[in-house]
């Protein structure tokens, strides 16, 4: 069990942590959410040991080994693979060994260890874990300099997987991942035997992995239970009975002050005058709410709009001159009221397709018709790194407006979440987020008839991503969307791409149909592998061998088939409590005896019952994928 135990820790004089208390028992997995500064990252590496706590104490078991994505990224001439293994230092330190060890007492014991390490399985799993996170055969061969920041820490992460620690903790883990990588996540860590700690603003990996959600709030910790849908349920019923409790005790207060006030001078009554004065100075006051509402975003709409299309590819190609191109054969349009979302693993040319419409690459063959008279507003992650560290957003905003106001200025600051003082703050000290808010400014400043959005949400908190779908929604030009947030997909595009085998097509299908696709790819992926390995080895593969064989692909299915069987007992779990509560308030007793205890049931059975549909929906999709997957395996046995 992992205990934190009245964790106090401040920056320049400034709480951080004020009394944080938590225990999170074995083999749980708990997402940790809070508003951008809250603290998350602080607790992080209080938790590993990277700074010291000003007070309290972190408890954890003894010989638990503890995993965490490392903050720089890997590179050197090693391969990815030949990395992700080299993590495992047991394992890499016995296999050194034992090309040395002459005594034959010491070798046996080499050879004992590496077996219950399944250190035989290492290379395997490492390579899973890597093709999971976007990597291929081939590219697990290359070295790790050869490949960018971004790319390097999903080696990292996936470093910290193939370790399987007792306790792993992930810092925005979906961050340098694209959809289907984040995907891949999710269905990996649900089966993973250990605790989890996640911190994450990815609404969807927090209802599909985690057991239990964190909060992080004015210093404290509170432990919820269910996924992020079932926190902000509880969290504001919670508000709310702390403001009907504040509004009783308020007018408590205000009629023990007014007989006070009226009978403090009397001599009759000053005996009840003082009982009134010292239980008023007993009564604890409940604490006000801070209002603790997110900033929107402004993306103003174009003034004219274009007839439809806006643009419209003709057998257009796009690539890297004098390389081959990336993209061939686009043939499509985009119209004014379009929100397109693209699909398809990073590399195969999500990027290059959004910057041939941005007008930042050229076509190589074919034509882009309509390019010449759309404005379009380009936002990608990278340019967060190309703002200039000493200017400021009121710098940014002033090359934009030369001939406004200082006013203007400020209140156009102001309506993308930028207080006053934050729009002098320079952008070398600025967040993640805050830089991220900054550029959409920027990006949307002009009204453009077409946002082209390259994972906008990075870096922002969860209430920030529900600003921005609400923006994106109002906003009545058109959008193309890259994310690995399937919420945000969901809540704005209405039309699906496929940028997959050198070209970009329209997706009949939803978000869920293309997961259960990546599914049954993976699961025929690994069975032709198992294939090559069986044919390179042996031409002749006996009736046992063809059994066992089909029984190892058959495995390969048992993530899911575990997934399914948790989602079925959470959700029958949840209707058994249901079934107990309904029958404490079918006694009409309880409504005369224990009027209190019959409305926190009720409560209780309407917080349940959103759970029970929710926790109905995760079965039923988990039961779509395993039979999906089934039938993958089925027709190619």
């Amino acid at each position: 069990m992992l205990h934190i135990n009245d964790l106090v820790y401040r920056i320049e004089g400034k709480p951080i942590l004020d009394g944080a208390t938590v225990a999170i028992p074995a083999g749980h997995k708990v997402g940790l959410v809070g508003r951008n500064g809250a603290g998350k990252t602080t607790l992080l590496r209080l938790l590993t040991g990277e700074i010291a706590p000003d007070s309290g104490s972190i408890g954890m078991p003894r010989l638990a080994s503890l995993g965490y994505v490392a903050q720089e990224a890997p590179g050197g001439d090693l391969s990815l693979i030949d990395w992700v293994l080299a993590a495992d230092t047991e394992r890499a330190g016995l296999l050194d060994e034992a090309e040395t060890a002459t005594d034959p007492g010491r070798i046996a014991e080499i050879q004992i260890r590496l077996q219950d390490m399944r250190a035989h399985a290492a290379p395997a799993r490492a390579a899973q874990i890597l093709a999971g996170l976007g990597f291929d055969e081939q590219a697990q061969a290359r070295p790790c300099r050869a490949y960018s920041g971004g790319w390097r820490m999903r080696v990292a992460l996936a470093a910290v997987l193939f370790l399987e620690p007792e306790i792993l903790l992930l810092d925005e883990p979906t961050n340098y991942l694209d959809l289907e990588g984040t995907m891949w996540l999710e269905t990996y860590l649900k089966t993973y035997p250990h605790t989890v700690l996640i911190v994450s603003h990815d609404r969807d990996l927090l209802n599909t992995v985690v057991t239990q959600i964190m909060h992080l709030d004015r210093g404290r910790l509170t432990l919820y239970t269910g996924g992020y849908d079932a926190f902000e349920e509880a969290r504001r019923e919670r508000q709310r009975l702390e403001l009907k409790l504040k509004k009783k005790q308020d007018d408590e207060r205000r009629r023990i002050q007014a007989f006070i006030d009226r009978f403090k001078a009397k001599a009759t009554k000053a005996r009840q005058a003082q009982s009134r004065v010292k239980a008023l100075a007993k009564m604890q006051p409940i604490a006000a709410q801070m209002d603790d509402r997110v900033a929107p975003f402004l993306m103003p709409s174009p003034e004219k709009l274009i007839a439809s299309p806006i643009l419209r590819l003709e057998s257009a190609a796009a690539g890297y001159a004098p390389d081959p191109p990336i993209l061939r054969n686009l043939s499509l349009r985009i119209d004014q009221d379009d929100r397109i979302a693209l699909l398809g693993q990073n590399g195969n040319g999500k990027s290059t397709f959004a910057k041939l419409l941005a007008g930042r690459l050229e076509a190589m063959t074919g034509k882009v018709h309509g390019a010449q008279k759309v404005s379009v507003g380009y936002f990608a992650q990278h340019q967060l790194d190309d703002l200039e560290p000493s200017q400021t957003p009121f710098d940014y905003i002033t090359r934009l407006m030369p001939e406004a106001t200082e006013a203007q200025r400020r209140t156009r600051l102001g309506s993308f979440g930028f207080s006053a003082d934050k729009a002098d703050t320079k952008c070398e000290n600025l967040s993640g987020g805050e830089k991220a808010r900054l550029l959409l400014a920027v990006t949307a400043f002009n009204a453009p008839h077409l946002l082209i959005l390259d994972e906008p949400t990075n870096h922002l908190d969860i209430d920030s991503r529900e600003a921005l779908i609400h923006a994106l929604n109002e906003y009545e030009g058109a959008v193309i969307l890259i994310s690995h947030d399937r919420h945000l997909v969901e809540a704005t595009a209405d039309r699906l791409w496929l940028v997959k085998d050198g070209t970009v097509k329209s997706y009949d299908g939803d978000i869920e149909s293309y997961r259960a696709e990546l599914i049954a790819d993976r699961v025929q992926r690994n069975r032709s592998e198992d294939r090559r390995g069986e044919a390179g080895s042996t031409s002749t593969t006996s009736r046992s061998e063809q059994r066992r064989a089909s029984a190892e692909r058959r495995a390969e299915l048992a993530p899911l088939k575990k997934a399914m069987d948790a989602a079925e007992k959470r959700a029958h779990a949840i209707a058994s409590d249901i079934a107990k509560l309904d029958a404490l308030l079918a006694d009409t007793a309880i409504y005369i005896d224990e009027p209190e205890r019959a409305q926190r049931a009720a409560m209780e059975r309407g917080v349940l019952a959103k759970r029970l549909a929710a926790a109905e929906d995760e079965w039923l999709a988990a039961v779509e994928a395993y039979e999906n997957a089934t039938a993958a395996v089925d027709s190619t046995a």
